[in-house]
């Protein structure tokens, strides 16, 4: 490992058969990483930065709780037109094409 001036730290690694990496056991422990975490690779400018993923789904669905929570909304509430919703946007886009039936 080597520090840079900035606190950017760089750590040898080598690529293994099937393109495998292995990351230190330190940093794997000081940024708390585990075994199967999905991670995203990244290539800019000829450069490699491995980084997180975030899962989108869990903030999503806390996002859309907050907003729904503000709005006075509750889940049946929304489900109540998504039938009439959905068949408004299918005659939109697809009544007129040919060979589509509804």
């Amino acid at each position: 490992m080597s520090d840079a001036p900035t606190g950017l730290q760089t750590y040898p690694v080598r690529l293994r058969e099937r393109g495998q990496i292995t990351i230190p056991q330190s940093l794997r422990e000081r940024l708390d990483l585990y075994e199967g975490e999905p991670l995203w690779l990244v290539e800019l400018n000829g450069m490699i930065f491995l980084a997180r993923k975030e899962l989108q789904v869990p903030r999503l669905a806390d996002k859309l709780a907050t907003m729904m929570d503000e709005a006075g909304l509750t889940l049946a509430d929304l489900l109540e037109g998504l039938q009439s919703e959905r068949r408004a946007i299918w005659e939109e886009r697809y009544a007129n094409a040919p060979g589509l039936r509804g």
